[in-house]
This record gives structure tokens, C-alpha cells and sequence, in this order.
């Protein structure tokens, strides 16, 4: 009986006190309160190192992370030198090997991580000492090994094949060389030649130069008192000799005064990267900073409430997500709205990104979109607080920028005073699609004419990788997709010279996976081909086709026979030369036009596949050799370069062959070719 009138008393009670709400209205929300953030203790050495510590006894770890407040660097025709310097400060120091540093750092279960400004560096409490003697021993005695470079550069090549091939670096490359310029810090371009002059002096003066403790400042964060983190550092870096560094000072790029309208190729692209982007003057803790994210974050902010995302996504199913990012820096700050987007809606998808910046610019925003925005970021702000390094870093950019030192202790409650009128505000003065690159990589063929609408002149200009205009000419009188072949044909050896080759071996050498690779290929006519991958002294996989039917092998699976059709596929591959095919079905080749690739004018060309597929095929202009295939298949786009042709008997053939396909990149280099020197048929025999 007690248990039923306490529930008929509870039923009552909800029942008034919701007739007493009005659910219509949406609730008020509550004073955002004053954040109490810890306070680092914070000293100086003698040499000018300013050091932050924020005490944490919750876990027996300490971090120790040292940053480098200097300009930006113009690196001229080395570009790429800096980041080299700060990843190669632990290959070797004057008393350490590379494998000498990882294994002690590895020994103490660490981490250990030197870069282009800085170095970052992580370990248990009991520790800390053997880590900053690694630490200090990796930050004033780099001795950069020549092979260590060497091995950097490789690496990086390989990487801008790649990138190359994603349209997304293309569009960065492009976006960066117009708005601030290929003699500015921020638009300088990494190529192959910028690599090429890379040299360890290049290294050992900037870290000379530049890591300086006067010009540094180390936070330190964990189980430690500032009273025993002050003994540390006066042990391990106050013989750190302070040196005057520098300063660069540059002119800010002049912003558009009128839409650029800029298009960039992606051979076999199937959509469209297109960005609006504009320079913008912020700089961190500027008091519009936190008005302009609100602003940001509701146009285009990483959520799916975003009205970018909402439009080119939910409404009119353009793309899988659709962003704009501003940010603030110490010289000159930016904006770029962005997506990837079908080819055939380029255009359209573009006229939406304008139309969602013009509309933040003229009308106020709903006090919903308002509310939610200011609590997710309120949420991520708080959120954040629960890491000590959060502390460490708001220290760092008072002291960096010279923030009001109540910057963040007042943050939520800035926050909260946005107004609808406020980002409106803020959109008005940032926001400058009349002043904007507006740009799109992709099928030049298809969206070349369709972005004029954007250019108030008409004039749409293209651009390559590096950010290079490109001048396409015209196709010279007399030539044709039948000559530019038999120039390629000629510059092999002749055609009667390939016919004569009856036999080929070839053995290349390649990376796959970390792992050294070996390819030794045999062909013998009519259609007979063998293909062996070998590592390790193991055979990894291996092909056999015999004319009529195929034998494919690969380590712990079982062999398979192809037979019938689609053993016939095989045929193609076994060819010796494909390249005296392409004379068979003239009617599938179209010369497009003659462009720059690299560096080099070529002759562009496209091959029609069977299947609707297609290959597009560059040759040198000068030397009518093979510079580079880009295969379309419906899984993406497969890109093959070829270099280094070597003569072999009265034949040429390329030495490096580089290829991209997604992610994927690898680079053979042939080490053995052989000519009609005897191959038994016995290799090709499938039992």
C-alpha cells in the first residue's frame, strides 16, 4: 500500500511540474563558467631557455617537448631541407650510432621523436634521466650520415610519385603556389630536383643555425616537481650555448581582386577536387578568432550539421563530405572550402559552395545551428582539459603569441557571447568568394569549359603538379597518332629490329613492402611467358603460360589453371614488343595534344581498350620515347613512368620503370636484359 501512494505521488508531481513547462520554448542556457586552468611553473636558463612544468602525479610518466619559435624558411632550390633536418637528428650522433639510439631508446620502453622545430620525447618517471641524456646527445651532436640522406630522398621521391597521382596534392600544390607565390615559404614546391640538392651541409647549417635555446622553449609534463625538473634541465641543457637566430621577414601575398579561376588535370579522374581559397588576415588570440571558428564551424566545420556538408552531401548527394577550414597564423592565415566531387557536377558543386558562403554573409544564422556549434566546440574545449598537455600548450601560446593571460581561463565565456549577428560579422569579414582561387582538379577535357562561368574575363588557366602553368600548343601539321608510334617505334631500334627478337630475359630489382624483390621475366614467340617474383631467396609468385593455358603460383596457396578464354587474356602479356600491336587497330589511338610533363613537351594519347577501358600514353617530343602510361580501369587509375633508356643489342629499353597504383608505389630497376641469348622451352612447360 506504501509503495502505491509513493508512485501515485510521483505520477502527480511529473504531471505538475510538466504542465508547468513550456516545451515550445527552448531553455536558456546557463552562465558559461570561468575555467580555473592550472598555472605552469615557469623559469628561464641563463642561455634563454624558457621551460613550462605541469606536475602530474596521476601516472609515473613524464614528457619533455622542445619547440623552436623562428620565421619561416624560404629554402629556395633545395626545398624540402628543413623537415630532412629535424627526421635525421637521430640517425647518428657524434657517440651514438642510428641503431645505438633505437635500441637504447627502445631498452627503456621511450619514445623519441626530433623534428623540423623541435623534438618531442616520452618515458616512465624512473627513467626520465637516461631519456634526456639520449634526448640532449640527439639535439646538439646530429652528425646527419650521407647514406641516412640519401635513403630520406629515396623515400621522398617515391612518396611524390604518389602523390602525384591523387588529385587532392595537386590541388594543395596548385592552391599554395597562387595564393602566396613560388618565392614565398608557404608556396614553395617540393620536386625531384629540389631533392637532388639536398646535402648534408644543408642540414648541419640549419641546426647550427636555428636550434638555439634562446629561441626555445621546453613544456614538461608529468610525475616530477618543478623543483626536480629545474635540476634536470640545468644538467642536460644549460650548457646549451645561445646564439642570435635569424629573423625573415617577408611581404604578405597581395589577395585577388577579382575570382582566379584555376583548373589542374588528373588523367582518368572520375571526380573533381575543387576548392574556393583566399588568404585572410587572423592571427592567433586575435579577438575575432574564436567569433571566425564559430562562423567556420557552421559553414563547414567537421560535423554533419554543417551547411556545406548538409548541401553537397544530404541535399544534393554531390560527395561523401564537403568542408571549409579557417585558420589563423603568426604572418598570414587562410580559408578553403573543399570537396571531392563527381566530374559531371564540378561546376554545380561549386555554385553551391558560393551560394552557402554568400548566404552566411547576408543572412543570420539560425539560433539552433548557432547553439549547437558553440556546444560542440565548448565540449571539445572541455574535453580537452582532461589532458595536461592541454595546460602545457595554452602556457606555450600566451607566452608565444603574447595572448592575454586570461585568454583561456575565459575562453568558454567569449564563447558564449557569440551572436547570430557576431558571425555574420565574422563571414562578411572573412569570407571573400569575390576575392577567391577557385579551383578544380580533375578531367581537364570535361571541366575546362564549364568553369569560365566563374571567371569574370571568361579566362580559365591550367596548371600542373608543381603548380606551373601549362602551355598546351597545337598539334604540328603532319603529325598523327600513326607517326608519334612510329617515331616511338624508331627510337626503339626500327621495327625490323623488334621483329628479330625472338627471345627475352629481363631481371629487375624492386621494393615491395620493406622488402627486396627480384622480377625475372621470360618470353619466347610465339606467346610463351613465364614471370617469376622472388625474395629471400624464396619464389613468392610465379605465372607460366605456355600459348593455350596458364599456371599461376603463390606461396601457401594451391596452383591454378586457366584455360579457355580467359587463359587467351594472356596472350597480350606474352607479346615481346605490344608496341608494334598499337599499328593493328589505328582507329583506337586519338593524339589529343602536345603538353609539358616534367619538364619535357610530349605528345598526349589516347588508347581505346577493350571493354570501354582506355590508356593514356605520353612520348617525348624530342626523343619519341615512352614517357608515361596512365591505365583507367573502373578500380582507379594506374600510372607507369619510364626512364633511363639503355641500348641492348641495337634495342632500347627503359632501366627504371615507376609505378603508381592508389597508395601503392614501386620503382623496378632492370638489371639484366638478354636478347635471343637461348631460352628452353622447357621453362614454359604447366604439368
Amino acid at each position: 500500500m506504501k509503495r502505491i501512494i509513493l508512485f501515485v505521488i510521483l505520477i502527480l508531481t511529473v504531471a505538475v511540474l510538466s504542465a508547468q513547462i513550456d516545451r515550445s520554448v527552448q531553455p536558456k542556457a546557463a552562465p558559461a563558467p570561468k575555467i580555473n586552468i592550472g598555472k605552469p611553473e615557469k623559469f628561464t636558463l641563463k642561455n634563454g631557455l624558457t621551460v613550462f612544468v605541469v606536475e602530474n602525479h596521476k601516472v609515473p610518466a613524464i614528457s619533455y617537448s622542445l619547440t623552436l619559435d623562428i620565421d619561416p624558411i624560404l629554402e629556395g632550390d633545395a626545398v624540402g631541407y628543413v623537415d630532412f633536418a629535424g627526421g635525421l637528428m637521430r640517425t647518428g650522433t657524434k657517440t651514438r650510432t642510428k641503431a645505438e639510439i633505437d635500441e637504447a631508446v627502445d631498452f627503456i620502453g621511450a619514445s623519441l621523436s626530433p623534428y623540423s622545430t623541435g623534438i618531442y620525447g616520452r618515458s616512465l618517471t624512473k627513467h626520465s634521466d637516461k631519456l634526456l641524456e639520449i634526448m640532449a646527445d640527439v639535439l646538439f651532436n646530429p652528425i646527419f650520415p650521407q647514406e641516412e640522406l640519401d635513403k630520406t630522398v629515396t623515400q621522398a621521391k617515391s612518396a611524390l610519385q604518389v602523390s602525384k597521382d591523387h588529385a587532392s596534392s595537386i590541388a594543395d600544390n596548385v592552391r599554395k603556389t597562387l595564393l602566396y607565390g613560388v618565392d614565398d615559404p608557404y608556396g614553395e614546391i617540393m620536386t625531384e630536383e629540389t631533392l637532388d640538392n639536398i646535402t648534408v651541409e644543408h642540414l648541419v647549417k640549419y641546426h647550427n643555425t636555428y636550434f638555439r635555446p634562446n629561441v626555445a622553449y621546453l613544456v614538461i609534463v608529468g610525475d616530477i616537481t618543478p623543483k626536480e625538473a629545474k635540476k634536470q634541465v640545468e644538467k642536460y641543457f644549460g650548457q646549451w650555448q645561445k646564439q642570435d637566430v635569424p629573423k625573415h621577414i617577408y611581404e604578405n601575398p597581395k589577395q585577388f581582386t577579382a575570382p582566379i579561376v584555376a583548373i589542374a588535370n588528373k588523367d582518368g579522374a572520375a571526380q573533381s577536387s575543387i576548392a574556393i581559397a583566399h588568404t585572410i588576415n587572423l592571427t592567433p588570440g586575435h579577438p575575432d578568432e574564436i567569433k571566425a571558428k564559430v562562423m567556420d564551424d557552421i559553414l563547414g566545420g567537421n560535423s554533419f550539421n554543417a551547411k556545406l556538408f548538409k548541401n553537397l552531401r544530404e541535399d544534393k548527394a554531390f560527395t561523401y563530405g564537403a568542408y571549409s577550414n579557417l585558420s589563423s597564423n603568426k604572418r598570414i592565415g587562410n580559408f578553403r572550402a573543399y570537396a571531392d566531387v563527381r566530374t559531371s557536377v564540378t561546376d554545380s558543386a561549386i555554385v553551391e559552395i558560393l551560394k552557402e558562403m554568400n548566404i552566411m554573409r547576408n543572412e543570420l544564422v539560425s539560433n539552433y545551428d548557432l547553439e549547437l556549434t558553440k556546444n560542440m566546440i565548448a565540449g571539445m574545449f572541455s574535453l580537452s582539459l582532461e589532458d595536461p598537455q592541454t595546460i602545457a600548450r595554452f602556457a606555450l601560446n600566451i607566452e608565444r603569441y603574447k595572448l592575454p593571460a586570461n585568454y583561456y581561463q575565459t575562453y568558454l565565456q567569449n564563447l558564449a557571447a557569440v551572436t547570430a549577428q557576431d558571425v555574420k560579422e565574422m563571414a562578411n569579414k572573412y569570407l571573400k568568394p569575390e576575392n577567391s582561387l577557385i579551383l578544380a582538379v580533375g578531367d581537364v577535357s570535361a571541366i575546362k569549359n564549364s568553369m569560365k562561368v566563374f571567371s569574370p574575363t571568361g579566362e580559365v588557366t591550367e596548371y600542373n603538379y608543381y603548380g606551373k602553368e601549362v602551355i598546351s600548343t597545337g598539334i604540328p601539321a603532319g603529325v598523327t597518332a600513326k607517326t608519334v608510334v612510329q617515331a616511338y617505334i624508331d627510337a626503339l631500334g626500327g621495327e625490323k629490329a623488334l621483329n628479330e627478337v625472338k627471345e627475352l630475359k629481363t631481371v629487375a630489382t624492386m621494393s615491395m613492402h620493406g622488402m627486396e624483390a627480384e622480377t625475372v621475366t621470360l618470353k619466347k614467340k610465339p606467346f610463351k611467358m613465364k614471370t617469376e617474383i622472388n625474395t629471400m631467396g624464396m619464389t613468392v609468385t610465379s605465372v607460366v603460360f605456355d600459348g593455350q593455358k596458364a599456371k599461376s603460383s603463390a606461396m601457401m596457396s594451391e596452383p591454378q589453371i586457366i584455360e579457355g578464354e580467359e587463359a587467351e587474356q594472356f596472350k597480350d602479356g606474352a607479346v615481346i614488343f605490344s608496341e608494334l600491336k598499337m599499328f593493328e587497330n589505328l582507329d583506337n589511338l586519338e593524339l589529343i595534344s602536345v603538353e609539358d610533363l616534367d619538364g619535357k613537351q610530349a605528345y598526349k594519347m589516347n588508347v581505346t581498350l577493350p571493354d570501354d577501358m582506355s590508356t593514356i600514353v605520353y612520348f617525348d617530343v624530342q626523343t619519341g620515347f615512352k614517357l608515361r602510361e596512365v591505365v583507367v580501369t573502373p578500380q582507379g587509375t594506374a600510372t607507369v613512368s619510364y626512364e633511363d633508356y639503355t641500348d641492348f643489342d641495337g634495342i632500347k629499353f627503359p632501366l627504371t620503370v615507376k609505378q603508381v597504383f592508389g597508395p601503392q608505389s614501386f620503382d623496378m630497376k632492370y638489371v639484366l636484359i638478354e636478347i635471343n641469348k637461348g631460352i628452353d622451352d622447357s621453362e614454359f612447360v604447366i604439368e
